[in-house]
């Protein structure tokens, strides 16, 4: 069922086994996943089923180094983020699971295989229709077409496959509302996770609505699903017992925020003679079978030990046709391009193709970009984020070696290749974009004094809070986040269901 927070009387007192703060893509996956385990589950959303201008201005805050918008990039109502997400889905490799420490990178205290079955479970979840998301065979068969054979071994073509997107929200709404052992109460902020004197446990959640009301809900067992930004903001925030914040002994939540970044325009140009050659669903998003599917290039992970170097996603886009335009005389365009479309027109007899390149780098992730509290407050009282970030320089020069690598695979082959990119370390503000991937925050690792969550997900001498969602993630690869935020919420459920709410 759901109950309007605005309509609970200040003062009440609401008991639970299981608390879920956020009704987003982990959050909803928990509720579902617990549901009929017994136990009785509040998920407490902080908007309504509809978005609200007041309650998403509850996200605004600041941002330094590089203006990144930390509200617009979220949405604060039931389904959250993934009421306007793209559907871009496939696993984490499993290098990235294992760590490459001369790069920074550390190692996740779980392995890709513990987690398959549980990516298995999130596709059905996000309704992907498919799984084959590095094996080319199944998609040939179904009249795909055979991956490119590039020039060396530097670059492998793996798979995307799109949820419709599922809008978590409107699709898993009915099993919220029909669950009787799920309470749902919207329009409900948590402004504190009150612990007990010693903070081992946590024994409240403090409620404020915009109505002005007050109420508190006593759980047995608590999850954090509100997000990379907001759960260690949350976090920080709930510091009536440790000053420093919940869980923050060690100086780690909020730190290590990670995002994918992206290069607003084209990173590189590549001219075929004959489109023929390359095959559709790389520049396309074709129906194959059950699935939308759609093939994007990588680096080797052979490539990436070799050179300890970070990893990247290459999407390909057409882009320039010149036999049926004048663009070779567009003076808006590059003069690298126009070279290209002037190449092909006196060159090919079937007019060829430039496609564009556009792509997801993956992050290091610094101390240094982290999650603060502002002096500034919201409607509700709490303080405002600060998110500092800033991508460092490996992430730069590997973007370019990694161009490079795509550059040499398609010239040894039949094509020409333009770098859009400089070879540098430095960031220049126009070249940075962002893929709205929040992660981080409040990392995975075995060892306290490495990060805010054990291997479960459980924080770090708090024997009843977990945190779910990409802010636990010690890494994350070029991948966006989302399958692999559902999995973890999956198999969170799973260790909830055999250990009970204490843990």
């Amino acid at each position: 069922m759901f109950i309007d927070g605005r309509s609970i009387s200040t003062g009440t007192v609401i008991d639970a086994d299981i608390a879920i703060i956020g009704a987003g893509a982990a959050g909803i996956t928990l509720a579902r996943e617990l549901s009929g385990s017994g136990r009785t589950i509040v998920l407490i959303e902080s908007g309504d089923l509809q978005p609200d201008d007041a309650t998403q201005a509850l996200y605004d805050g600041e941002s330094g180094a590089v203006e990144y918008p930390v509200a617009e990039s979220r949405l604060r109502y039931f389904g959250g983020t993934t009421n306007h997400w793209g559907g871009w889905c496939r696993p984490l490799m499993p290098i990235d699971f294992e760590g490459r420490p001369a790069l920074g990178l550390p190692a996740w205290p779980l392995t890709r295989a513990e987690l398959d079955p549980y990516y298995l479970r999130a596709g059905q979840m996000c309704q992907l229709g498919a799984a084959d998301f590095d094996d080319p065979a199944p998609w040939a068969a179904k009249g795909g077409g055979t991956p490119l054979n590039l020039s060396g071994s530097d670059i492998v073509t793996r798979f995307f496959i799109f949820s419709p997107p599922t809008r978590f929200g409107e699709v898993y709404r009915g099993d919220i509302e029909k669950a009787a052992d799920v309470a749902t109460y919207t329009n409900s902020n948590v402004v504190e996770i009150v612990p007990n004197q010693n903070a081992t446990q946590v024994e409240r959640l403090d409620i404020a609505t915009l109505a002005g009301t007050r109420f508190a809900i006593r759980p047995k067992l608590c999850v954090l699903a509100t997000g990379g930004l907001e759960n260690p903001r949350l976090l920080l925030s709930s510091n009536s017992v440790q000053t420093a914040g919940l869980g923050n002994g060690n100086d780690l939540v909020g730190r290590y925020f990670m995002e994918h970044v992206t290069v607003p325009n084209q990173v590189a140009a590549i001219a075929l003679p004959d489109e023929s050659m390359m095959p559709s669903y790389y520049v396309h998003s074709p129906v194959i079978g059950d699935a939308n599917m759609r093939a994007i290039f990588m680096i080797s992970d052979a490539a990436l030990r070799r050179d300890s170097r970070l990893g990247i996603s290459l999407s390909i886009y057409e882009a320039h046709r010149p036999t049926l335009s004048q663009e070779a005389g567009d003076t808006k365009l590059e003069p690298a391009i126009v070279e290209m479309l002037q190449g092909l027109a006196a060159t090919s007899s079937r007019g060829g193709m430039i496609y564009g390149v556009s792509c997801a780098m993956e992050p290091l992730p610094s101390r240094d970009n982290r999650v603060t509290l502002s002096n500034a407050r919201d409607a509700l009282g709490m303080p405002k984020l600060r998110l500092t970030w800033r991508p460092t320089a490996k992430e730069h020069g590997d973007l370019a070696q990694n161009i490079a690598a795509l550059a040499r695979g398609f010239g040894g082959w039949q094509g020409a290749v333009r770098m859009m990119v400089a070879d540098s370390d430095d960031w220049p503000d126009p070249e940075i974009g962002w893929g709205n991937h929040h992660m981080g925050t409040t990392r995975m690792a075995a060892d306290p004094k490495a990060g805010v969550v054990d291997a479960d997900c459980r924080v770090h001498g708090i024997g009843n809070l977990y945190v779910a969602g990409s802010s636990v993630f010690p890494s994350c690869g070029p991948i966006n986040p989302t399958l692999t935020i559902v999995a973890l919420a999956m198999r969170l459920a799973d260790h909830i269901k055999a250990k009970g709410t204490n843990g």
